[in-house]
């Protein structure tokens, strides 16, 4: 194999690491998201479900206003909670994040250590394929990401946060 023609395969394999990092971070930030709005529907649902129960069962007239509002609250809380269903869509960004970074760290290895050391053109060929597919498959399966968590996740990739320490030094 030219050495032009491996090293056009070795950048290829550097370009999917790369797009997986992004897609990576940027599902597992949009999970933080989704994760930090279910908590702040469910604990206030859950809040005021249990107040609106303790005022239905106080005697006093006022306390069925309360009662009343309370229990208003909660309704519209819950209808957000069951439509938006943060909870699913912060586990799909996660998974999809880790998915990401099981392709990233295979097109790593494969630029890093293996390419060297594969004797068979073809089988080199293949195996670029292989990720690229893995690649466009995640990106055709997982959701979409938030403007929001795409520049969160690219500021942190820029900042170099998103490396390991040895790649640092």
């Amino acid at each position: 194999m030219e050495q032009n023609e491996l090293e056009k395969i070795i950048k290829e394999a550097k370009r999917i690491e790369e797009d997986c990092l992004f897609s990576a971070k940027g599902h597992f930030n949009a999970a933080q998201s989704w994760k930090a709005i279910y908590y702040w529907i469910g604990i206030p649902t859950s809040v005021f479900a249990a107040v609106a129960g303790a005022s239905a069962l106080a005697k006093f007239d006022n306390h069925d206003i309360i009662a009343g509002i309370l229990a208003l609250i909660v309704a519209i809380l819950a209808g957000v909670s069951t439509f938006l269903n943060p909870n699913e869509k912060s586990n799909i960004h996660h998974h999809a994040g880790s998915q990401y970074i099981r392709v990233r760290n295979k097109a790593r290895i494969f630029a890093d250590l293996e390419v060297d050391h594969i004797e068979d053109h073809q089988k080199i060929i293949e195996e670029i394929k292989k990720l690229d597919s893995q690649r466009n498959d995640l990106n055709h399966k997982s959701p979409q990401i938030p403007e929001r968590a795409y520049r969160k996740a690219k500021k942190s990739i820029i900042k170099d946060e998103a490396k390991y320490a040895v790649d640092l030094e």
